[in-house]
């Protein structure tokens, strides 16, 4: 893979906090940057893929019914109070 230098600005306290993850990993600083820009375009991909199903979903009509929105509501929020 062909690999680009970037350049950005950091504020120092998540500077430290970076250089701290990179010194507890035996890493560098761009291994631990490379890994985070990896896993936010993984997350941000899931998302998108996730909101286009959706919409996919909805023009076709695809709604849930009144009680399994009321039954996944309970789920998520058991035991917690409101």
């Amino acid at each position: 893979m062909r690999r680009a230098t970037i350049t950005f600005r950091l504020d120092s306290e998540r500077r430290k906090a970076l250089d701290a993850i990179a010194a507890g990993l035996d890493r560098d600083r761009s291994y631990v940057l490379n890994e985070a820009v990896r896993s936010y375009i993984e997350i941000y991909d899931w998302q998108v893929s996730h909101i286009q199903e959706g919409l996919r979903q909805a023009k076709a009509g695809r709604f849930a019914g009144e009680s399994q929105v009321a039954d996944a509501f309970a789920r998520l929020t058991k035991g917690k109070n409101r």
